[in-house]
């Protein structure tokens, strides 16, 4: 640690390039920037190699990690400004290491969204801003938190006090209604602002909000997750990132990171939903055929935990059968063990079938297994206790189908 905190060292060094270049980024032409950027660069690959060559621990690396993300943060948007040319030097002076991070906002603290505010909040360095209808889930979120952590009146409000936004909602109506409805976000919002939309929702209408955003001057990414849950609690989600500009994914890959273990970028605005519904298509279907098949196999009088390990070992693997298994007692952290709770609920499976069928009609692609799905779910969302049950209920639905 001494020759990284050294004079002239590699901590010192990097202090130097911020200082010098933050005073004169206006006054800087494209070759200068470049060469800021550079400098940067070469700053970061020095603490880097420093650390590695003195086998720093992990304890002490996440301590800098924390001490240097304002600083990493700089060296994003130094990138963004090289790309866009639009980003406010005072925007990034905020970024100096004697100024505080940018600030965080979240709205949509549902089961998903309260587990992934909870580590971007806890792995953030920065003030932290919360909206959500449910006033109980607010409160919550504030007392199992620092007092960093503070509640926003409004989507407007928060956007207002926020440099960065995450939302997670259930429909294309929420998203719609928080972003462009009165005292939405476009309402509060600045020049700058990055918007990372986690909601999975209809490819048009994420396209369209993106579009406002841009419009007034702020920066949008479409991020919807894949793990469910159970990832969300873990933070080892996936999220499949579309976006306008490369400097825009890695602007917000700097946060997803914090909440999962893969960030995506697949392709422009629009793309990660896309890639999203395809997804879950295909776990619809594999759900039920999981459940198919397990109850077929304890029909024939297999135990279901050995029928699990066999196919769990076997050609017919898969998340359903291997972390999710719809059967009780088969996996004792899937929801089917929890009287089906905790998970994906059924009807919002059922609201991504439409999804998946509406793209498939947009765009004249055969949807025979999906159909299919979307059938069955469609059926059992409307029994009042399935739809709020996990997906894999699917197969306490199976198993009520007469002998």
């Amino acid at each position: 640690m001494d020759s990284l905190r050294s004079k002239g060292g590699p901590i010192e060094k990097w202090q130097e390039v911020q200082k010098d270049s933050l005073g004169k980024l206006d006054a800087l032409d494209h070759d200068g920037l470049c060469v800021c950027v550079d400098r940067f660069e070469k700053c970061v690959e020095a603490i880097y190699h420093t650390l590695r060559s003195q086998a720093t621990p992990d304890q002490e690396l996440e301590s800098i990690a924390a001490d240097f993300e304002k600083e990493l943060q700089l060296k994003q948007h130094l990138a963004i400004l090289l790309d866009t040319k639009t980003l406010p030097t005072a925007r990034l002076a905020s970024y100096s290491t004697s100024a505080s991070s940018e600030a965080i906002g979240f709205i949509g603290l549902g089961q998903m969204g309260f587990h992934m505010a909870k580590h971007l909040q806890a792995k953030s360095a920065a003030p932290f801003v919360v909206f959500d209808m449910n006033s109980d889930a607010v409160a919550r979120f504030k007392a199992e938190s620092d007092s960093s952590v503070t509640a926003a009146s409004s989507p407007a409000d928060l956007a207002s006090r926020a440099s960065v936004i995450v939302t997670a909602l259930p429909e294309s109506a929420h998203v719609k209604d928080v972003y462009t409805g009165s005292q939405g976000i476009l309402e509060g919002i600045h020049e700058g602002t990055l918007c990372i939309d986690s909601s999975t929702i209809d490819t048009s209408v994420s396209i369209d909000v993106s579009q406002q955003v841009l419009a007034a001057g702020a920066r949008a990414v479409d991020a919807p997750i894949s793990g469910g849950i159970m990832g969300a609690q873990a933070g080892t989600l996936t999220f499949m990132v579309g976006s306008q500009t490369d400097s825009d994914y890695e602007r917000a890959k700097l946060h997803l990171g914090k909440m999962g273990k893969n960030v995506i970028r697949c392709g422009d605005l629009g793309a990660g939903q896309a890639a999203k519904i395809c997804n879950n298509l295909l776990l619809a279907i594999s759900m039920i055929g999981t459940a198919e098949a397990m109850n077929l196999g304890m029909r024939l009088g297999l135990d279901p935990k050995v029928l699990a390990s066999i196919i769990n070992t076997s050609s017919g693997r898969c998340w359903s059968s291997d972390t999710a298994n719809p059967v009780p007692d088969v996996i004792a952290t899937a929801p089917s063990t929890n009287g089906y709770r905790g998970g994906f609920k059924t009807r919002l499976m059922h609201k991504d079938l439409g999804l998946v069928s509406n793209a498939a009609k947009d765009t004249r692609t055969p949807l025979l297994l999906g159909a299919l799905a979307e059938n069955i779910y469609r059926l059992m969302s409307h029994d009042p206790t399935m739809a709020d049950q996990d997906f894999s209920s699917v197969f306490e639905w199976l198993t009520n189908v007469p002998k």
